[in-house]
């Protein structure tokens, strides 16, 4: 099993914190209060505040803190534009050597993330979503490039529960589902020069920045 350092432990607390809707952009993370809530001192609080200020997810104002950072809507479209490029090379790189287990893997998750789409299940979209992405993913050859990828991804960290039904997100959902299907029969098809243009043109187009994580 993989060691997880206190550093690690108070990092993936604030994130799924911020996941969940617990801090918002704009907010100051209480120190003292994560201290307390995961009995550490404050020393890996801080190297978590500043390896996750490095990434992009809180601004380190002066005299007040760390706060999350919120995007402008520039700085989203210039974000999802490099996400977009960097997932479609990730893809032609992976396509080779997907097998037709990790199809059947793919085709299982979109499944699922119809099942949680209509049950209202969020979490379990953000959790069946993120595991097709990874299975490509997974196999991609430019680890470098797939770790700049995934830390840019951070940054749309978001918690659709705390969103519900309103403005239409289920049927936002369910097209970003249904461009799933279309990256799946790509793989399948190894149309690696498609796959690079659906991934930033369509599914990380830039004016979806302001709406949901894909």
């Amino acid at each position: 099993m993989e060691y997880m350092s206190l550093k690690d432990h108070v990092y993936n607390f604030i994130v799924e914190q911020i996941n969940t809707g617990k801090l918002l952009p704009g907010k100051k993370v209480n120190e003292n209060h994560i201290c307390e809530k995961l009995k550490v001192s404050r020393t890996p609080v801080r190297e978590a505040l500043i390896q996750l200020s490095s990434e992009g997810l809180l601004d380190n104002v002066p005299r007040k803190g760390f706060v999350i950072k919120s995007l402008t809507t520039e700085e989203a479209k210039e974000t999802y534009f490099i996400i977009g490029a960097l997932d479609g090379i990730a893809a032609s790189l992976a396509a080779p050597f997907l097998t037709e287990k990790d199809l059947k893997e793919m085709e299982f998750y979109i499944q699922s993330i119809d099942l949680a789409i209509n049950t209202e299940n969020y979490r379990m979209y953000d959790k069946m979503q993120e595991a097709f992405h990874g299975v490509y993913l997974s196999i991609c050859p430019n680890k470098s490039l797939v770790n700049l990828l995934l830390q840019l991804e951070k940054k749309f960290l978001m918690n659709l529960g705390e969103i519900g039904p309103k403005d239409g997100l289920k049927e936002k959902l369910t097209q970003t589902n249904n461009e799933h299907r279309t990256i799946l029969e790509l793989f399948k098809n190894k149309d690696t020069a498609e796959l690079e243009r659906f991934f930033k043109e369509v599914h990380w187009n830039i004016d979806k920045a302001e709406q949901i994580p894909l």
